[in-house]
């Protein structure tokens, strides 16, 4: 099952510059600041350019990288695993930080892929406004899906500043979600050689 999202040009729709940056100035005026003071005055711009840098992966789709692969691999048939990758996001409820890490695995047949690709992946995909869960398989179906392994794994664990800085303001609670295919969905062992590998069962990966 492809669950993956086609590429989206954001940044080519008929939205300007200049109402963007109007949108944010008619924020601070709602929030009862002037936006023409001298801190505030190019607060507009800012926001604009950072708001493209956050949401730039929506201008690439992140399977393209996993593309180029490496068939000389002398028989490597064991697991592949690239722990801790960290990464920040954006949480589409509220448009706060998610940060948190990744760890990303499959099994390969035949060929194996730059393991800087699998960075890239997650890159590609957390550079949207995202909710984990979402985030956990675009990322191991990627992998499933441009790979073809034997099976795909990704497990995030994250800290989501809309639940820390605001609502019921629970500081230092961490999500851990998880998304498996293949062999580490139906062989046990497997999976748990995984968990194992990144240190957790399953949870609790924030660390270690």
């Amino acid at each position: 099952m492809d669950t993956i999202a086609p590429k989206i040009d954001i940044f080519q729709r008929d939205v300007t510059r200049e109402q963007v940056e109007d949108a944010i100035r008619t924020l601070l005026v709602w929030v009862g600041e002037d936006p023409a003071r001298e801190g505030l005055s190019d607060t507009p711009k800012r926001v604009a350019t950072a708001f493209k840098e956050y949401c730039a992966g929506y201008e690439e789709d992140p399977r393209d990288v996993l593309d180029r692969t490496f068939e000389e691999i002398t028989g490597y048939r064991d697991m592949v695993v690239l722990r801790h990758v960290p990464f920040e996001s954006m949480c589409e409820h509220h448009l706060a930080p998610i940060i948190g890490n990744a760890h990303v695995a499959y099994l390969p047949v035949g060929r194996v892929v730059g393991i800087s690709k699998l960075a890239r992946v997650v890159d590609g995909y957390s550079r949207r406004l995202q909710i984990q869960e979402r985030l956990t398989v675009e990322i191991a179906e990627a992998v499933d899906n441009v790979l073809k392994p034997r099976g795909a794994a990704c497990v995030i664990d994250a800290e989501h500043f809309c639940m820390k800085c605001r609502g019921v303001r629970k500081k230092g609670s961490w999500m851990t979600t998880s998304h498996l295919t293949g062999a580490f969905l139906r062989d046990d062992r497997t999976r748990q050689e995984f968990y194992q590998r990144i240190r957790c069962d399953g949870f609790g990966s924030r660390g270690l």
